[in-house]
């Protein structure tokens, strides 16, 4: 057997293409995982800073709603001009925490005909024509409405109330809106989620590290699920009802729960610190995380197992948080300090 040795510089030409190729692929890496993505900022009016937190996206009129805190406004964004009209005449109250803002409203649901703004500054839920923005009719709550959604399959708003452990239902079907019910939960309710088709409405008990499924016509909670948070626990939620996956942001990241496999968790992905709500693009399958005390938005492709696949990560500002995507994926990032919104185009397909 004749044997065959590597003469030293085959070697060393072997040892230099090695560190070719090992370049281009960490380059390459580089370019999948920071991929350049166009970004601009809408100034809000009344600013800064305009203290934000749930916005909300109505994709028959191409506009993203942002209430505006602490400036006793709403501001509605055209998405295709960027131009802003704004709804003013909402009260705001002190901020119990020093130094922060007042505040005011600061959550957005869309339904059917109407947008329903949520308000802390007097714990009201008032409608307004989704074409027209004419106000229409409020419904006061006995508490501090946080989260808020839309739940088309019964016509109700389901409003999270965590200084309560509630959640406050709202027939808006009737003209009008008929006094709340309420489901009483074992913790401080915490982000939201609703898969209409099955008939569920998901949150989190932020004070517990646990992730809930209410059935939406018994009110009764239908399952329990632990993400694993740790001590500062869940916070916002977003679905994917088609794949039953639902995502669950932890303040460093986001977990896959497979509902088809009980709630197993699939996937989690450390985006960095900060992260409260977020947000998901079906159409690509593409899930959006803010994390403010890194500020970036980072963007992760969802595989069909819930896996999850940082595609870009876009620096931000300081505390920029709770995106909202609009019908083409374009990120819309709340800038509560600097007093805008942080525009980020999607990626290439």
């Amino acid at each position: 057997m004749q044997r065959h040795s590597v003469s030293s510089p085959n070697l060393r030409t072997l040892l230099a293409c090695a560190k070719v190729v090992s370049k281009i692929a960490i380059m390459l890496s580089v370019l999948v995982m920071c991929t350049v993505l166009s970004a601009a900022a809408i100034e809000l009016p009344g600013g800064p800073p305009v203290g934000m937190d749930y916005l909300a996206y109505d994709g028959a009129n191409h506009r993203v709603w942002v209430p505006a805190g602490n400036t006793g406004s709403v501001d509605v964004v055209n998405t295709t001009t960027r131009k802003i009209v704004r709804l003013n005449g909402f009260p705001t109250i002190p901020s119990p925490r020093p130094g922060r803002p007042n505040m005011g409203p600061s959550s957005a649901a869309v339904g059917e005909k109407d947008v329903w703004i949520g308000n802390r500054g007097d714990n009201n839920l008032c409608s307004f024509d989704r074409r027209t923005l004419k106000k229409r009719a409020c419904v006061p709550l006995l508490s501090m409405p946080d989260g808020l959604a839309f739940v088309a399959a019964t016509g109700e708003l389901w409003a999270t109330t965590p200084r309560d452990k509630s959640i406050a239902i709202v027939d808006v079907n009737r003209k009008p809106p008929v006094p709340p019910t309420f489901i009483k939960l074992e913790g401080s309710p915490e982000g939201y989620a609703v898969d209409g088709i099955r008939g569920v409405f998901y949150t989190n008990l932020e004070d517990k590290d646990k992730t809930l499924a209410i059935d939406i016509r018994t009110h009764k909670v239908a399952a329990i699920w632990s993400p694993g948070c740790g001590a500062e626990g869940p916070r916002g939620l977003s679905l994917d009802g088609a794949r039953r996956l639902l995502f669950v942001a932890c303040t460093d990241g986001v977990v896959t729960l497979d509902l088809a496999r009980e709630g197993k968790i699939v996937s989690r992905l450390k985006t960095g610190a900060g992260v409260d709500n977020i947000d998901y693009f079906p159409p690509r399958s593409l899930l959006y995380i803010a994390s403010g005390k890194d500020a970036k938005l980072t963007i992760a492709r969802v595989g069909d197992d819930g896996t999850l696949t940082v595609i870009a990560a876009v620096p931000t500002a300081d505390g920029a948080r709770n995106p909202v995507v609009d019908g083409v994926g374009t990120a819309y990032v709340s800038d509560s300090h600097g007093g805008k919104l942080i525009v980020i185009e999607p990626p290439t397909p």
